[in-house]
This record gives structure tokens, sequence and C-alpha cells, in this order.
């Protein structure tokens, strides 16, 4: 009654606890620990949680309540009703069935007939198949609990036989019979046979039918064995993007050695430290490309003469490795991984059976060679009869003109990550292109269904959009499909789609850190099985042994530690929840910021030095470093990163701090490192744009940086990439140049004149050609189209 409010109050007062589960305590050391936070809780009492709140003052966020989201209630035998005089009592329903508090309650009665549980969820969170699980967890939970209450908190089960037996086999029933085992060039040497004169790669006007990529591959691999390659040998292919290279790594398998690509454009360090850790017999390579001297044997590729016959050489084995594939190595060096035969070929013959990627198709080639997706769009395309059509090295990086180019070649299969597909898909889409696309593989890195995603598969009929997933410790190992075969499927498809199912003879395991598997809908660690597996990382045994364990679930099985955050859906879908640690993907590349950080750190002028890939504007991952030093000078660290890293691994700013924001542990606090505000060098003064051309391009510039014009403006001479430019970001400046001017430009012109000022002049001699009717403007040998 409200008459009453002031006088009586509120009967129930909540105490929020906070229990410390770290250190792995028993369940009895835990129980301890609970009770004595209770009591310290009850002797306090009487505040009001309302001004616990008041006095904390936490942040408000509508996803959630503040101070806490979990609820327990316990409550006492409620048999005996009590007995008032005047008033007749009954007990309270403890469980709402309308309304949900809070984002899961437990609640709790002793009855004399034994303990009655009830959850209380919130159904925007929670399902009933998932409670009712939870239900049967609690309960197992508490069996094992009270016959061994010493045990500790990771050795406590929560799943029971019929559940584990899902999770670890149901989940897992990839079992496929391919035959027996074969090496990959055999079946590119099966496909010869087939399809002798239909064309295997393309690229521009010139082009190898299947007999003549077999008959170079075959004289080329002759080649190599005079030079050592053999079974247990590796040769280092490196080259620019040409015929030269599907020729070479074809030759290499058929030789029986193993490929590693090592690409021309990375820092002379890099390169020398591959082939150095690699012992590459032979580099194949092209006579304009300088190697370290410590290369050794070089074979020049361009100049090689392919005249005549060779056979099919005979040997190699399925156990020996295929390729070896350098990636970013949290150490500060890259390590290489190598995978067999036996795994890729699997997953061609994997997908020679899938009911889409088995038909042949016109296959772009987009991924760089030391990204393990040229596998699939080389092999994988050629052991189906379709045609690899490539593109040179301009053209891959200038993404608004390769969806031109998809567009006009009929191109029906594409390998891309998401950061390349968001842009040509919306490339696509804006300039109204009818193209031939049937499927689009996204991998490297999460996929995400955009509305430009969305409205690209609107324009396509009988499409597909897979996911797929697989570290280069072991490629594709899962992989979900959304077919678009009626008008508006794709509306229904998820915006952040699971990465799908084990593909054949893979498993997959989401354990807990005591590596127990853990229930569905529980997030855990992935670890992957089955013949993919690679046979582990060149010359790092310490490294494998971390990595790399036997199966506790099949004899002879090897798992590999991902890194990844993962959890069973119900239905044996896996949904990607991020990593465990610090490792990041950008732009379909893994990388390690230890890698980078060390580097950093090695430099007298820095003291510490930590490196986070950012997002904070929707679609905009940016990689950010930070240093400590009095002395540090952002552009000479920024110079030293060039010289030694890709250039995917090159943080687009550097910040120089007083000090790292650290944990109570006394870690780096990654997510209390401050957001970058770019500005331009101190030694570039502001210029105002000086005419219409330099003014337009100053917004366009802050527009796709996201520059704040209220606290600074962009001048003319302010350096896109120093204000946190990037390659992509250059793609949406070429794409916002061409629809403020009319003027499609190539990607090399924001690389070679970074800043309005200059740019501005060629966009002032192109529209003064426009404006002469004239249609098409050479310099330098590049083609502007208007």
């Amino acid at each position: 009654h409200t008459e009453l409010e002031n006088l009586i109050g509120f009967f129930l007062n909540t105490l929020a606890l906070r229990i410390d589960a770290s250190g792995d305590p028993t369940f009895s050391e835990l129980l301890k620990q609970v009770k004595q936070t209770a009591l310290d809780a009850y002797a306090h009492q009487e505040l009001p949680f309302e001004k616990l709140v008041e006095e904390l003052q936490p942040e408000r966020d509508m996803s959630h309540t503040p101070v806490f989201q979990h609820m327990f209630i316990w409550q006492e035998s409620s048999d005996t009703n009590l007995s008032l005089p005047g008033l007749a009592t009954e007990p309270a329903v403890l469980i709402s069935h309308d309304t949900a508090k809070f984002d899961l309650t437990l609640a709790v009665s002793n009855t004399a007939e034994g303990i009655e549980t009830g959850f209380e969820y919130n159904t925007d969170l929670f399902d009933a198949a998932t409670i009712e699980r939870m239900l049967g967890h609690y309960a197992t939970l508490l069996h094992a609990v009270i016959a061994n209450p010493g045990a500790r908190l990771s050795e406590i089960p929560l799943l029971e036989a019929p559940e584990r037996k899902v999770v670890v086999e149901d989940f897992n029933a990839s079992a496929a019979d391919f035959g027996e085992a074969i090496c990959v060039h055999r079946l590119v040497e099966t496909q010869v046979d087939k399809t002798p004169d239909a064309n295997a790669v393309v690229l521009g006007d010139e082009s190898l039918t299947y007999t003549e990529l077999n008959r170079r591959a075959n004289v080329l691999a002759h080649k190599l064995r005079e030079l050592g390659a053999g079974s247990g040998s590796i040769v280092a292919i490196s080259a620019e993007r040409s015929l030269d290279l599907p020729v070479a790594a074809l030759a290499v398998l058929k030789s029986g050695a193993c490929y590693v690509p090592v690409d021309p454009n990375y820092p002379a360090e890099r390169i020398e430290a591959m082939l150095g850790d690699s012992d590459a017999v032979v580099v194949v390579t092209q006579s304009h490309l300088t190697l370290p001297a410590s290369a050794g044997q070089r074979l020049d590729i361009d100049t090689f003469e392919f005249s005549g016959e060779a056979t099919n050489l005979d040997g190699g084995s399925t156990t020996d490795p295929l390729y070896c594939i350098y990636t970013s190595g949290s150490t500060g060096k890259p390590k290489g991984v190598q995978l067999s035969h036996a795994g890729l070929s699997n997953l061609l013959r994997w997908q020679l059976q899938h009911e889409r990627l088995s038909a042949p198709a016109s296959t772009l080639q987009f991924a760089s060679f030391s990204f393990d997706v040229h596998f699939q769009e080389f092999f994988g395309t050629w052991s189906n009869g379709g045609t690899t059509v490539m593109v040179d090295e301009e053209l891959r990086q200038d993404l608004p003109r390769l969806a031109d180019f998809i567009a006009a070649q009929n191109i029906e299969r594409v390998f891309l990550p998401y950061a390349a597909l968001q842009p040509i898909a919306e490339t696509l889409v804006t300039n109204n292109k009818n193209c031939a696309l049937k499927d689009i593989v996204v991998a490297g890195e999460q996929l995400q269904v955009s509305p430009e995603v969305r409205a690209l598969f609107g324009t396509l009929k009988d499409a597909a959009l897979h996911n797929q997933y697989g570290p280069s410790e072991t490629h594709v190992v899962t992989a979900l499909t959304l077919n678009k075969t009626s008008p508006g499927d794709e509306d229904s498809w998820p915006a952040l789609p699971s990465i799908g199912y084990p593909v054949a003879n893979t498993r997959c395991y989401v354990l807990d850190q005591a590596g127990e598997p853990c229930p569905i809908g529980i997030p855990g660690e992935l670890y992957l099985g089955g013949v993919q597996v690679a046979l582990g990382y060149l010359n790092q045994p310490a490294l494998n042994t971390e990595k790399f364990s036997p199966s506790p679930f099949i004899d002879g099985d090897k798992l590999y530690k991902t890194g990844d955050r993962v959890r069973f859906l119900s239905d044996g879908q896996i949904e990607f929840l991020g990593r465990a640690d610090d490792q990041v993907k950008w732009r379909g590349f893994r990388i390690e910021p230890g890698e980078i950080e060390t580097q950093l750190s090695e430099q007298p002028t820095v003291q510490q030095a930590a490196v986070l890939l950012r997002e904070d504007t929707p679609g905009d991952k940016r990689l950010v470093a930070y240093v400590t030093g009095d002395t540090a000078d952002p552009a000479a660290l920024k110079q030293v990163l060039k010289d030694a890293l890709p250039d995917y691994m090159v943080p687009s700013i550097i910040i120089i701090l007083d000090e790292l924001p650290l944990t109570p542990s006394g870690k780096v606090a990654r997510r209390r490192l401050p957001a970058p505000e770019y500005s331009r060098d101190e030694t570039t003064p502001y210029v105002a744009p000086r005419n219409e051309i330099e003014e337009k391009l100053t917004r366009i510039w802050a527009d796709v940086l996201g520059v704040d014009t209220e606290k600074r403006q962009v001048g003319i001479h302010d350096d896109f990439f120093d204000l946190g430019g990037h390659s992509l970001l250059a793609t949406q400046l070429v794409s916002r140049i061409r629809d403020q001017f009319g003027i499609s430009l190539p990607l090399k012109y924001i690389f070679r004149y970074p800043n309005p000022a200059e740019l501005g002049t060629t966009v002032s001699t192109l529209e003064a050609a426009r404006n002469h009717a004239q249609t098409e403007l050479s310099d330098d040998r590049d083609e502007f189209r208007i």
C-alpha cells in the first residue's frame, strides 16, 4: 500500500557478491570463500542496494543491467505456512513466467522431498533447449561435488555421457572414403587427360591449355631434379605474377619437392630469413629480381627454355610436404608450416564432391602466392577442369577496377577475404554491373553479410556464398554454404554466419582449459584433428610440442590448438567468437602483434611497445602501434618496420605514450589504449585548398579517413597514408573520386600522388580532357577512363 511504503520499505535487499575462481581452487576451497564473502555481505546488508548503485555510478548500457547480471535465490523450506493473527499467508512464487528481471536467475528451494531448482531467463539471450541443457549440467555438477568436494573446478564435469558423445563423436561424423590417398599433382595429371585442350590458366592475352601447362611443368620438374630437388627437399618460388608462377608450383610438386612461396616484394631481411630457415636447394625466380647472396642455386624461369617434351615423373609420397608457407610469429620471426599431399588432396577431393564447388568454373586468382588460398585457386580449379584467371598486381590491388574485370570477364568463382569482398560488392552494385558470379568463397577472416553483400546477391541468380574456415596449420576444415536459389533468399541470411561444419575427414573439438569437451553453447578453444592437420612447423620442435598434441579421443590422431574461441550450436554448427590470444586476422593475413612489437622493442629509442588492430569506425580496421620512449620518432620507427616486415604488417600510425596502461597482473591493458588521432606531420604546415578541386579532394580525404573536421582541417599537403590510410582505404578513395568527378583513376596514382595538391593537378588535367570531349588520356603508359 502506498500509505505504508515510507514506513516499511522494500522487504528484500539484493546483495551483490563477487567470487574469485582464479587459480583453479577445489570446490571445498571455493565453498569456504563463498561462505566468508556471504557472511561479510550479511554484516553490511543494511546498506540498500539502491544506495550502492548511487555510490558506484556504474556506466549504463542498455545491453545489460549494472553491477550484476545473474541472480541466485536460496529459499529454505516453505512447507509450513506462516501463521499470524488475522492474516493468511502462502509461499511466494520465485520464478516468473512472464518477464525476466535479469539475464539469468537460479532459484533453489529446500523442500522435504529434496532440492527444487528453476531458471528464469532472458529469452533474447537463451532458448529453452539451452536452459534445459544447463539444468542437466547443474545436476551433473551437484552430483560430482557431493561425491568429491576436493575436486578442482577444472575437474568437475558438466557433461553426461550422451551429450559428451554428441559433441565428441556425432558432430565429428565426417568420415568419407575417397579411396587410396593420392598426390595433388596426380589429380591435375588426371584432369589433363580429360580436358587436354581446355584453358587451364589465363593472364591477359596469354594462356596455357592443360596440355601445355603439364608439358612445361614436366620439363621444369626434370630440371629441378637435376639441381637436387626431390622428396624431402624444399624449392623456393620467388616470382612476380605471371604464367611462370603456376608452372613453377606444379613443377616443384612433380619433382617430389615442397615449395616455399617467397614474395619478391617482401623486405630483403625477411626474404633472407625465409630462404635461410627453409634451406631451399633451388630458388625459382625471374632474371630481374635480386636475391640475397646466401640464396644458393637460382633458376630464372622467365629465361628458361621450355623446349621439347618430358614425361610425368614417377615417385612422390602422400606423406611428403606439399608446401611450406611462412606466417607471422609471436617471437618476432616468421615460422614455416608444412602441409602434406594427403591433407591437401583430401581437401580437393572433398571439393570434387561438393554440390556446387565440384563444377568447373572460371576462377579468379586473387590471393597472394604467400597466402594458402592460392592453392584452391590453382589446384582446386585444375582438379575439376576449370580455368584459373590471373590478374597483374596493379589490378589485383585496385578493387574497383577488379570488380569491373570480374563482370567483364564473366568470372564465375572468387575466393576473397571479407575486406576485399565488401568494396567489390559495393562497386558491382553501384555501377549496376551484371556479372556471372556463381560462387563467392570467403576465407581468411570472419564473414559479414553486410547490406552491400546482400545487395550483390540480390542481383545474382542461383548463386552461393561460402564461408570457409581454416588456419594455415590445416587449410580449410569447416565450411558453410548459403544458397541463393530464389529471389530474396539472401535477406534471411544471418549477419555473422557460423563457420559451418567439419569438412570430410576432419574433426573439430571445443575444449575447456583442462582439455575437456565443452557442452553445446559453451565457449571453448577450438582444436582440430584429422588428415588435414599440418605436419608441423619447420625447424620449430618446441613450438610443435606446444601447438600439436596426441588426440585423447582417437588413437593416432593429432590435434592442433588453434587459439580460436568458438562454441557448438545445437545442430553442430560452429560459431566463431574471437581469439583467446592477441593474434589478429586482417585483409586475409594472420598477424601476430608480438612480431611487430619485437621489431619495435629492438630499437634503442623504444622502451615498450604494444600493437592493436582497432575498429573505431565500423568496417574500418587499422593496425595501430603504441610505444614509450622520450626520443622515439614515429616516422623513423615506421620506416624500420617497412624495411623488415610485409606492408600488411606495418601499422598505419605509431603513437608515443608516456606509459602503457597495465592490468593488475602487470600485462598491457590493450582495451585501455587510447583511440588514435590521425594528424599531419608537424613539419607539414596546414595549407587550405586553393580551388574547387582541392576543396572537394580534402573533403573526400576527411570522409574516407574519418577525420573530425571540427577539430582539425585536412590540408592540401596532407599525405593520405600519414593520416592513417592504407591500400584498402585507398580503393574507397578511388571510388569517391570517381563518384565526385566522373573520373576512374588507377589505384597506383593514390600512391604516386598521395596528397590533394598533387592529385588535384591530375584531376584537373582529366577534367580539361573531358571538357574537350576526349575519352582517353595516356600518361606514363597508364590509361585513365572518363
